[in-house]
Parts: structure tokens; sequence; C-alpha cells
């Protein structure tokens, strides 16, 4: 009798989602400088200080939510940060998503309805997601999800001077 056909993907994680904590700060902020210093995906281009990424992501004033994916092992695979910083619509809030490297499938996939949820419930009618157009992963996440593209910012220069177009997309809560 044939073995059984196997697969080229891994076998799915378990991931557990739960609200960001200032003990996770240290290790996320590792993740996220990690992905910077990697480059090509984000538009944050400088490593952030532990001060900087508490400000940016866990109890800024523009902080929402930031929400973690965390393996069996405890340790955190990504997270999903809101925050309502910049010019964005009454009643909007921007999202961002990142993972660790090497990445975990499904991770993002945890993180959203997690995410989209406490969105809701906070009184949010649209989420913002903004991606860098160079970013195919990042692109394909968040149609996957069920953003929808509004706007494109042609050539936003990188601190090197080379322009990239940032993608605007939008999913409605309500």
């Amino acid at each position: 009798m044939p073995a059984p056909p196997t697969s080229d993907r891994p076998a799915p994680v378990t991931l557990t989602i739960r609200q960001a904590t200032d003990a996770d700060a240290g290790e996320l902020r590792a993740l996220l400088n990690g992905i910077v210093r990697e480059g090509g995906t984000t538009a944050i281009e400088d490593e952030l200080t532990e001060t900087e990424f508490t400000l940016w992501f866990l109890s800024g004033p523009d902080c929402v939510a930031c929400h973690v994916a965390v393996l069996p092992d405890t340790s955190i695979a990504g997270f999903q940060a809101l925050a309502t910083y910049g010019d964005l619509p009454d009643g909007w809030v921007d999202i961002a998503t990142f993972t660790r490297r090497p990445r975990i499938g499904g991770v993002g996939s945890a993180l959203f309805p997690v995410t989209r949820d406490f969105a809701s419930r906070a009184g949010f009618t649209m989420i913002n997601a903004t991606i860098r157009a160079d970013n195919a992963g990042g692109l394909a996440y968040y149609a996957k999800l069920g953003f929808t593209d509004y706007s494109v910012a042609v050539g936003v220069a990188l601190r090197d001077g080379t322009p990239v177009d940032r993608v605007s997309r939008r999913y409605a809560l309500r």
C-alpha cells in the first residue's frame, strides 16, 4: 500500500491571543526591530528604543489596543496593534501587524478576529491599513482579510531616497 501523500506545509501551531502587557515590551520590540533590520516590509526604518516602542504600541496617547499571539512555549509569534495617530476620519483606526522571523503560518489570521472585534466594541467603524507597495506579503494578507484599496500615496521616499508607493486599504466594521 502506498504511503499517504505528504504536505510541505508545517503542522498548524496552537496560538493563544491576548492583550499585550508592559512585560511584553522587550520581546515585542526585539521582534519589530528584527523586521526593521531585515527591511523591505515596514514603513518603520529605524529601530525603536523601549520607550519609543511602548509609546507607539502599548501605552502612548494614540494607542487603542495591542494583541499578541503566544506560542505554547510562551514566546510571542507576532502582534497586532490599533492606533489613532495621524489624520484619519472620525471612527477610523489604524492597524499594524508584525510577525516574527522566520514566519509562522497563521499568526496574522489568528490575531485579526480578536483585533477586529475589539475595534468594533470600541466603537470604530473602519480599520485602515497602509502597506508599502513593495510588501507583497502584507498586501496579500490584508486582501485575504477583506480589506479593500481606497488610496495610494505615490512615491513616498524612504530614508535613502528610494520612492515607494503606500497603499491604503480599509475594512468596514459596520
